[in-house]
């Protein structure tokens, strides 16, 4: 069988770089991707043969309605003569529209019930899968049919970090970033600033300025960017004491690293949620449906607005505890089940 993967943002490269592994075993893969974050970035790291197609439009829904129908038109000319049977992907708008335009039979994932493009995307794809726990009422509201719609258990970074927790590497600390510190005295704390581009994204932009400025000086602090301007932003004098990362970095090294993690966005916050690492979400906008699942289950809390202190507070309450088992044990059943519907889906 012939599978298109549309990798269109940096959080689908760790979610299916196993399964397309897996599957490329037995099947013809074809990636394509859309340079927007740490994408193409990641796609090279892990050695993922690929081809960029298309652009990002910005965050303004002008900007995206405009650049849509222009990249799925790019698309569909790519593949148009590739005789793909399957398609899937994970929040890729373009993707279950350009298989309807091409009478390809279509898998899209999504667990973010904000996000405008599961409008098209759920109206074209032939079967959606979501975490059990996404409502009837938020599915409906975006046109889903609920016949087409399958629910996996668990969180959809389950369907990745299963693999993750089995190798023990994954928690072994590397280095500390600080400048001449000394990393038995300081706690190290990994931030990942807010998305600027996306369209969900109501909140405001550097909020978490004031609390780096201050963690800074008590603690070995390392920013993960989002973009070069991000990089620019917290690679300025006011942040001299802390890291900006101008690369990108795997989920080996963070959580292995890691003491405390503070995310503005998504899928890294519950990354290391998962993995037992103290985390605080400061995500400004109303919470996903799958992050109130994951702050019910203990997994992280939510703090919008934290200060310095209230980090380090957090921080002193908190053990790193073991990768949460029950979500692993979840995720791996969903990427047996994403698989299967992968392969059987032209039966």
């Amino acid at each position: 069988m012939k599978i298109w993967f549309d990798l269109s943002n940096s959080p689908h490269i760790n979610m299916f770089r196993t399964m397309i592994r897996d599957l490329q075993r037995s099947h013809e893969v074809i990636v394509t991707s859309r340079p927007l974050a740490n994408t193409e970035d990641l796609l090279r790291m892990h050695h993922i043969a690929h081809t960029p197609v298309g652009m990002h439009y910005g965050r303004s829904l002008v900007g995206k309605a405009c650049g849509f129908p222009i990249r799925v038109a790019q698309l569909v000319r790519f593949l148009r003569r590739r005789r793909v049977e399957v398609a899937v992907s994970q929040s890729s708008f373009h993707s279950p529209v350009v298989a309807r335009l091409l009478g390809i039979r279509s898998v899209y994932l999504n667990d973010n019930e904000h996000a405008a493009g599961n409008v098209p995307a759920f109206a074209c794809a032939d079967r959606i899968m979501v975490p059990e726990f996404l409502t009837a009422h938020n599915l409906r509201r975006q046109g889903a049919r609920l016949a087409k719609v399958e629910r996996y258990p668990g969180v959809k970074e389950g369907i990745y970090l299963w693999e993750y927790a089995q190798r023990r590497s994954a928690f072994t600390p590397s280095p500390a970033p600080a400048r001449g510190r000394d990393p038995r005295t300081l706690p190290r704390i990994y931030v990942r600033p807010e998305p600027w581009t996306a369209q969900y994204y109501r909140g405001p932009r550097n909020f978490l300025d004031d609390v780096i400025g201050a963690l800074q000086h008590r603690a070995s602090v390392t920013v993960l960017p989002r973009s070069r301007e991000q990089y620019q932003h917290y690679a300025g004098a006011a942040f001299r004491a802390c890291r900006s990362l101008s690369g990108v970095i795997d989920i080996d090294t963070i959580a292995g690293d890691c003491d405390l993690f503070i995310g503005a966005g998504g899928t890294m916050t519950r990354e290391m949620a998962v993995l037992g690492v103290p985390t605080i979400s400061v995500y400004q906008d109303a919470l996903l449906d799958v992050d109130r699942y994951l702050i019910a289950e203990g997994a992280c809390t939510h703090l919008p607005a934290l200060s310095a202190q209230d980090a380090l507070d957090y921080l002193a309450s908190r053990a790193r505890a073991e990768p949460n088992a029950g979500l692993l044990a979840k995720g791996r059943a969903a990427y047996d089940m994403i698989k299967h519907e992968v392969t059987h889906a032209h039966a």
